[in-house]
């Protein structure tokens, strides 16, 4: 008796873990799109755009970690988080506002041609703005293609004027 009351025990603990984190990723999901919807308004960034990166870098992880260093939804390097005054990478809102800001500088550097900000946001700004296109490494033409295509999915239902910058 005691057994089979210690397995029902386990078997609710397991069923009520397993369902606490997808209500837990529903709401920082609707955390983030708040964010989101906001400094793209505010910093003139396509929603879609800033979307396309975090599915990309994070995969909608708040505290994602790369081999590389980089953390959080929008995998912000521990320099550029530090240029753009983030100090919890791992907090949604201060991740995103930092990405967010991040792209839209790029998107003035490079006149809002999508292909060029993703290499930057990839590869830094330097090289690009040094090479432009002729920037032909695999891993930033791979990386370019996936936002793009996350992108144009995004906006495929509903095309906008955002969608011509990507060719």
């Amino acid at each position: 008796m005691k057994s089979r009351n210690l397995w029902m025990m386990i078997f609710l603990f397991s069923a009520c873990s397993l369902a606490w984190p997808q209500s837990l990723r529903a709401s920082k999901r609707a955390e983030a799109e708040h964010y989101i919807a906001a400094y793209g308004r505010h910093y003139q960034v396509p929603v879609e755009l800033i979307r396309a990166f975090i599915e990309r870098e994070s995969n909608w992880r708040p505290c994602a970690i790369s081999p590389k260093g980089a953390v959080g939804l929008m995998q912000l390097m521990p320099l550029t988080a530090q240029r753009l005054q983030v100090r919890d990478r791992c907090d949604i809102k201060q991740n995103i506002s930092g990405g967010v800001r991040y792209l839209a500088w790029l998107c003035r550097i490079f006149q809002s041609d999508y292909r060029l900000v993703a290499a930057a946001y990839y590869a830094g700004e330097e090289v690009v703005a040094r090479r432009g296109l002729a920037y032909r490494n695999p891993d930033v033409v791979a990386y370019v293609a996936g936002i793009r295509n996350v992108y144009l999915r995004q906006t495929a239902p509903a095309p906008d004027s955002h969608t011509e910058v990507f060719r």
